[in-house]
C-alpha cells in the first residue's frame, strides 16, 4: 500500500494566533476557499451542508409559525432604493451598483441587493388593501452583497453572504411587536440547540440599530479572540417603510391605516462563530446535530475482508438515523484517517479491527474530549445517541462558561477602559442618547469598542459610565468584528 502522508493538521495554536489558526481550519478542514473577488468566498460542500441544516431547521420553525417563503429580485431600481431616507443613508456606502447591460448604459442604476425592503415593499403596497390581507408574513432565503470596506474575514465578514430575510406586516403595533419574542426564540433555539452557541440577547443602541427600524433586538456572541460579533436579529420597523411605500389598508371601520412591519435574519456568519468558538488545536469541533458527518467509521484491516464487511454492516445499520461516513480508502493509513476526521470535526469515530471483530465490539472515540470507549455492538446504537447528546451539552456548557467568565461589570470609566483592554465583554450603565457623542468617544478611547446590545432589565437609577448623564439601563460593550 502506497503511503501518501503520515500527518495532517493545524500548524498554529489557537491561543497563539487565533486569526491564522482560523484561516488554517477553514481551508484544511475543507470548508471554504478564497476567490479572485475580494471578500467573496466559495462555500465548499462541507460548509454548505452545515448551512443546509441551519436553513432546514430554521425554515421548519418559520413554517410552523405561519411564515411562508417567496423570492424577490436581486436587482433594485435606484428610485425604489431612495424612497426610505434613513435606510438609504445606512446602506449607501455598501451598495454595489449595476450601471451597464453589455455596452449599453442603463437608464437607471440597479442596486445589487444589500437587503430587500425596498424591492419587496413595492409589491406589498399593491397586495395589501384590507385588514383581511393581514398579517402578511413572508420570508426569502437568498444571497446579499454589501461592499464593506472593513477587512474581510471568511464567514464572519464577507461582501457576499447567505441569509434569510423575513418581512412581515400587521394591522396593529402590538401584533407586530408580539412577533419579536417568537422570532428571537426561534433563532436562539437554532443557536443553542443546533450550534451549541450561547449569546447575550438585547436591544441595539439607537445608533447601532438597523437603518430604518424603530428598534433592533440582537443575539451577540463573544468569541475566544476577545471580540464580539452580532448574530441573528429582529427589527421592528414601525410604520417607517409603510409610509415611504404607501402600504395602507382599510381597517374594520373603513379607515385608512398604515401597516406595522418587522424584518429579521440569520446569516452564514453563524458558521464562522461556531468554528471559532468550538474549534481546538486539532481543527474543527462540530456540534453533532449540525455536523455534515456525525459518525466516521475507520476499519483497521487485517488478513481477509471480515473487518471491512462488518464495518459496512455497521454503516448500513446507522445510516437511517445518522450521517455516516465509512472510510475504506486503501491508500491512507488508519492514523492518517484518524487525523483527518479530527481535523474535520467529525463528532464520533468508530474504530474496528480484527481484535474488535473477535470481541464483537468497536472502539468509539469522541472528538471533543478524545475519550475512547469500547462498546459492544449490541449497545452501539444506544451509546451513540447518548454520546452525541452528551457532546452537544458539553460544548454548549463550555461555551456558556466562557461567556459568563468573560463578562465584567464596571462602575466607572477607568474600569471600563481596563476591561476592554483586557479583551472582556463589559457590562456598564449607558445613557443611550442618540444626540450624545458617547459612542464615538468610547470607540476612539478604546480603539474600537462599542455598545453591542442592551439586555431586558428592570430600570434603576444610575449614571452613564462615560458621560455621567442619567442611565436607567445597562449595556454590553466590546470590540467587534
Amino acid at each position: 500500500m502506497a503511503e501518501r502522508k503520515t500527518t495532517i493538521g493545524i500548524e498554529t495554536k489557537k491561543e497563539d494566533n487565533i486569526s491564522e489558526w482560523y484561516t488554517q481550519v477553514m481551508q484544511k478542514a475543507d470548508l471554504a476557499d478564497y476567490t479572485s473577488v475580494s471578500g467573496c468566498l466559495v462555500f465548499k460542500p462541507r460548509s454548505y451542508a452545515i448551512w443546509e441544516t441551519i436553513v432546514a431547521q430554521t425554515d421548519l420553525r418559520f413554517k410552523q409559525a405561519g411564515i411562508q417563503n417567496a423570492y424577490f429580485p436581486l436587482f433594485i431600481p435606484e428610485s425604489l432604493f431612495q424612497k426610505e431616507a434613513a435606510h438609504v443613508e445606512g446602506f449607501s456606502p455598501e451598495v454595489a451598483w449595476v450601471t451597464h447591460a453589455g455596452d449599453t448604459k442603463l437608464n437607471e442604476r440597479l442596486a445589487v441587493r444589500p437587503t430587500s425592503e425596498t424591492i419587496m415593499y413595492e409589491s406589498y403596497s399593491k397586495w395589501i388593501r384590507s385588514w383581511r390581507d393581514l398579517p402578511l408574513r413572508l420570508n426569502q432565503w437568498c444571497n446579499v452583497v454589501r461592499w464593506e470596506f472593513k477587512h474581510p474575514v471568511p464567514f464572519l465578514r464577507t461582501r457576499e453572504f447567505l441569509w434569510n430575510e423575513g418581512h412581515t406586516a400587521f394591522a396593529t403595533k402590538k401584533q407586530a411587536e408580539d412577533e419579536g419574542p417568537e422570532i428571537i426564540s426561534i433563532y436562539n433555539e437554532i443557536c443553542e440547540n443546533l450550534l451549541a452557541l450561547p449569546s447575550v440577547i438585547g436591544r441595539k443602541s439607537e445608533k447601532e440599530k438597523f437603518a430604518g427600524a424603530e428598534y433592533t433586538i440582537s443575539l451577540e456572541f463573544f468569541l475566544p479572540s476577545g471580540k464580539a460579533i452580532q448574530g441573528p436579529d429582529f427589527h421592528h420597523d414601525g410604520q417607517n417603510f409603510a409610509k415611504a411605500f404607501d402600504i395602507k389598508f382599510k381597517d374594520q371601520n373603513g379607515n385608512d391605516e398604515y401597516a406595522w412591519q418587522n424584518t429579521f435574519a440569520i446569516t452564514t456568519r453563524v458558521i464562522g462563530i461556531m468554528i471559532m468558538m468550538h474549534g481546538d488545536n486539532k481543527g474543527l469541533v462540530l456540534p453533532p446535530f449540525v455536523a455534515p458527518t456525525q459518525i466516521g467509521i475507520v476499519p483497521i484491516l487485517g488478513k481477509g475482508d471480515d473487518v471491512l464487511a462488518k464495518a459496512k454492516e455497521i454503516e448500513e445499520s446507522l445510516r437511517s438515523a445518522y450521517k455516516v461516513q465509512l472510510d475504506e480508502r486503501e491508500e491512507y493509513s488508519p492514523g492518517y484517517k484518524f487525523n483527518e476526521m479530527e481535523l474535520q470535526g467529525v463528532p464520533l469515530r468508530i474504530e474496528i479491527g480484527p481484535k474488535d471483530l473477535a470481541a464483537n465490539s468497536v472502539v468509539l472515540v469522541r472528538r471533543d474530549t478524545g475519550e475512547k470507549t469500547t462498546v459492544a455492538l449490541d449497545k452501539l446504537a444506544s451509546t451513540i445517541e447518548e454520546e452525541l447528546t452528551a457532546m452537544h451539552h458539553r460544548l454548549f456548557e463550555k461555551a456558556k462558561t466562557f461567556l459568563e467568565e468573560n463578562i465584567v461589570s464596571v462602575d466607572n470609566y477607568d474600569e471600563f477602559k481596563k476591561a476592554i483592554a483586557d479583551k472582556k465583554l463589559v457590562k456598564a450603565r449607558y445613557c443611550n442618547d442618540k444626540t450624545s457623542d458617547c459612542e464615538e468617544i468610547i470607540k476612539a478611547d478604546t480603539v474600537g469598542a462599542k455598545p453591542l446590545n442592551i439586555p431586558e432589565q428592570e430600570p434603576s437609577d444610575g449614571v452613564c459610565v462615560h458621560c455621567g448623564k442619567p442611565a436607567k439601563e445597562y449595556a454590553y460593550f466590546g470590540k467587534a468584528y
